[in-house]
């Protein structure tokens, strides 16, 4: 833990979006940890329960853990002030996150991701909260053709979702730098494991694969994004909360670039079978290429992911595979 950061006690670890593929990730990390470390007297966990969580998850972790859960929309400023106290460190995993969907309507995007993320920060000012952990995303870079964005990086989103995240990164530092906020901003690559709903890809490529139907595919496959495992985005969080440092940017990458196609022939030949593969029309504004440099978060906390790709996806294939069992 750095020195210029001090723990005060008693305080809670208040995580928005919980209920969600991350942020279910992050809440099992963090409440094994502080069984044995007890940094936190209490977690709580808000969720909305949109269609992207699953209180499923929450269910399980109940059944070995302490925490509460409170069911709101962070968008909401009158219930979400008598939740918010002086003593939290909030990590706001709370997003509409996915693109086509953006693509269809933004609306939501913008209360959650924009609205939402405001509404936490007027909090946190007001209740002069300890640590503020806006979790973001590499695509509020846009594309890049090659090389590698560092986080110093013009931000350049194609996507309403992607425009909505930046635009809460935005706010969020600007409460840094107006109001002191101690606000620390992550951004990580295209992030894959178990409980991941299935419209994302992995998830739909593997369950495709197992139920013989075809796998859409856009354009010509030949988009390329960088993969890691969540376990690991979610341990290199919790070096962000401990010891990131306040009005900082932190990419989180996993090291392994594969174009879609690529990446769906790995899977195949995991699970032994030859994909279905159909193209389909590409989609709007589509980022042709993601790449992030992680030296930072290396250099400063010595963070480094643990799980290389083939643990990863044997991991998600197991999970999956089980899951259509049931």
């Amino acid at each position: 833990m750095r020195l210029g950061y001090v723990y005060r006690s008693p305080m809670r670890l208040v995580i928005t979006g919980a209920a969600g593929f991350i942020g279910s990730h992050f809440l099992e990390l963090a409440l094994k940890t502080n069984r044995t470390e007890k940094i936190f007297e209490e977690i709580v966990v808000i969720d909305s329960l949109t269609y992207a969580s699953n209180k499923a998850f929450l269910d399980s972790l109940h059944s070995k853990f302490v925490f509460k859960f409170v069911k709101e929309d962070i968008s909401n400023l009158d219930s979400m002030f008598s939740l918010i106290e002086s003593r939290d460190h909030i990590v706001n995993f709370a997003a509409e996150s996915h693109v086509d969907n953006s693509l269809d309507n933004s609306l939501n995007f913008i209360k959650t991701n924009v609205l939402g993320t405001s509404v936490l920060l007027e909090l946190s000012r007001s209740k002069k909260v300890q640590r503020f952990i806006q979790i973001s995303t590499d695509e509020v870079y846009g594309t890049i053709s090659e090389g590698q964005w560092d986080e110093n990086s013009k931000l350049d989103p194609n996507s309403p979702y992607s425009s909505s995240k930046a635009s809460a990164d935005l706010i969020a530092m600007s409460f840094y730098r107006s109001h002191g906020i101690p606000v620390v901003i992550t951004r990580s690559s295209n992030n894959y494991g178990p409980r991941q709903n299935a419209e994302k890809f992995i998830p739909k490529v593997i369950l495709n694969i197992l139920n013989s139907t075809e796998i859409p595919v856009y354009g010509n496959g030949e988009n390329v994004r960088d993969w890691m495992f969540v376990k690991d985005n979610a341990l290199a969080i919790w070096k962000l909360l401990t010891d990131g440092i306040p009005g900082q940017i932190y990419n989180i990458g996993g090291g392994t670039e594969l174009s879609n196609l690529s990446l769906i022939e790995t899977i195949s030949l995991m699970m032994k079978t030859k994909p279905k593969v159909v193209f389909v029309k590409d989609r709007k504004a589509h980022d042709l290429r993601y790449s992030i440099s992680a030296k930072k978060i290396l250099r400063e906390l010595y963070f480094k992911p643990e799980v290389n790709l083939e643990s990863g996806l044997k991991r998600t294939i197991e999970y999956y595979s089980r899951l259509i069992q049931k």
